[in-house]
């Protein structure tokens, strides 16, 4: 940091911590972040998020590979339905080992290098999934491509946080949740939904041939791709560190300064987290946040909804080709990811977040009670148990326009979702969690979220049976207005601000830097 440009870090007689930058600083700042040149951080970001597409790929795969296999000829791999609800669940399992293993991996490999690993098991993966014989190597490829999945999960969004300038983080952060809805529509389009003609539909096992594409794309992309200055510094390598800035900046502007700011908070931060100073609220504060909203975002009930999305739909009578409704829900979850990235770095993150929370809300309550008072035509619960595996195969029921109720309300919460508590909660890991533990930590996120997934689905049944479908809704109707609570008490706004603000506001708990 150059010491004109700032008054001091620390101002002697005082314990106060100066997490703004004077005037001047900040109008050298603006100037600095125009004279960026991105198409450089662009391609890197590209060059990752390919892992990212590969993850949503793999993560909707089942979903028209489970009515195929229900009839395959050879009783080796048929799926029943014991069988097909583990085929499509057991991939969270995956990803939770690989979160946890990203633990080890973000800090001893690097960002990218823990990204590039994830293409190991992704392809083996894969290539037992094209080339199965019996169900444990179905299960297997699911296992492994869900523990690439978790790798990309908590290395991507800290490999973009650390490479991005505050401009256009919270842009380049949702960048990760738009490829993943694009593997997902692109999976649906070649297994199920041919936008041309029926040549192009793929059988289960040429959909695995493709999954390798952006597998094999990443790994070749990221070769040239250079790894985070925060972390290269974090290793002793200056010199490549301040080479990975200036390729990522461009040669002719002040990345100089930048590059100081950066290896100055490196500085301050041992490289290893002892046990005491888990105690300090400058490594726990930010790592509850980033747990708890994990934790939160998957008990809003999301992926319980993509994956019982036809079950619930048949249960509520809504009348919607099976080809039509994963395709629908993609494209409005693409739509409201997008909103976010344009308005995430003008709006802020807290808004959004908000507005999210508040639409989720609106419309778990609004299914629920639909559900509670307005008996469905087919009134079985246990046609969410029968739709899971076979609803393809189930003739629609006759309804009304009152179905309109469940299918806007359905529509809405994916948009409230991606538009907020989707993409900013990778996002807020990224930039919250203190350099010396973002590796551990953001694999323990990582861990948490799929855990938390995992449960959800397995009980979602259940409960349904047990109780009824309302239940779950209102279930998540009271965890979307818990989300809005955690939001205004807990989470601090990081539009524009660089990590290195970001650690000093833990640091030091100043209320100005949430104004």
């Amino acid at each position: 940091m150059e010491r004109g440009d700032r008054q001091p870090l620390v101002r002697k007689g005082s314990s106060s911590y100066r997490t703004f930058p004077d005037s001047t600083a900040r109008r050298l700042d603006k100037e600095y972040l125009r004279s960026l040149h991105n198409k450089r951080l662009y391609l890197a970001v590209f060059a990752a998020v390919l892992g990212n597409f590969s993850f949503g790929f793999a993560l909707v795969y089942p979903s028209p590979v489970i009515p195929a296999l229900e009839q395959h000829p050879s009783p080796a791999l048929r799926l029943d339905q014991h069988t097909a609800p583990w085929f499509g669940s057991v991939f969270t399992l995956g990803a939770a080992a690989g979160g946890l293993s990203t633990m080890l991996l973000n800090d001893c490999l690097g960002r990218k290098l823990s990204i590039m690993f994830s293409a190991l098991p992704s392809a083996l993966g894969y290539a037992l999934l094209a080339g199965a014989q019996g169900l444990w190597m179905l299960l297997l490829g699911r296992v492994l491509t869900g523990y690439a999945g978790g790798v990309t999960s908590a290395s991507i969004p800290v490999y973009i946080s650390e490479i991005s300038h505050p401009g256009v983080r919270g842009m380049l952060g949702a960048c990760p949740q738009i490829m993943a809805v694009l593997g997902s529509l692109v999976l649906y389009a070649l297994g199920k939904y041919p936008p041309v003609s029926q040549w192009l539909i793929l059988d289960w096992r040429w959909l695995a041939v493709a999954g390798e594409v952006p597998v094999f794309a990443m790994v070749l992309l990221l070769c040239f791709m250079p790894n985070s200055p925060r972390f290269l510094l974090s290793q002793g390598k200056e010199e490549e560190a301040l080479g990975s800035l200036c390729w990522l900046r461009g040669e002719d502007t002040d990345y100089a300064r930048e590059y100081e700011q950066i290896k100055d908070s490196v500085r301050k931060q041992s490289r290893r987290v002892s046990c005491a100073e888990l105690k300090d609220p400058f490594l726990y504060k930010p790592i509850l946040i980033a747990g708890v909203m994990r934790f939160l975002q998957q008990l809003s009930g999301v992926t319980c909804i993509l994956v019982y999305l036809q079950p619930i739909f048949k249960r509520t009578s809504v009348i919607l080709k099976p080809e039509y409704d994963a395709a629908l829900v993609g494209l409005v979850r693409l739509s409201a990811v997008a909103i976010a990235a344009v308005s995430m770095d003008k709006a802020g993150r807290k808004i959004l977040l908000f507005v999210s929370a508040g639409v989720m809300l609106a419309s778990n309550l609004t299914l629920g009670l639909y559900i509670h008072f307005v008996p469905a035509s087919h009134n079985s619960t246990n046609v969410a148990n029968t739709t899971l595996v076979s609803s393809a195969h189930l003739p629609a029921e006759p309804t009304n326009y009152i179905t309109l109720i469940p299918l806007l309300a359905t529509m809405f919460f994916i948009m409230g979702y991606a538009m907020g508590w989707g993409p900013i909660t990778w996002l807020l890991m990224s930039e919250i969690l203190p350099l010396k533990a973002r590796g551990v930590a953001s694999g323990l996120c990582v861990v948490v979220s799929w855990l938390t997934a995992f449960t959800l689905t397995q009980f979602f049944l259940p409960v349904v049976n047990a109780f009824g479908l309302e239940v779950p809704f209102l279930f998540f109707a009271v965890i979307s207005a818990g989300n809005i609570l955690f939001t205004g008490c807990c989470v601090p706004e990081t539009k524009g601000r660089s990590l290195e603000q970001i650690e000093a506001f833990f640091r030091t708990g100043r209320r100005s830097f949430l104004r």
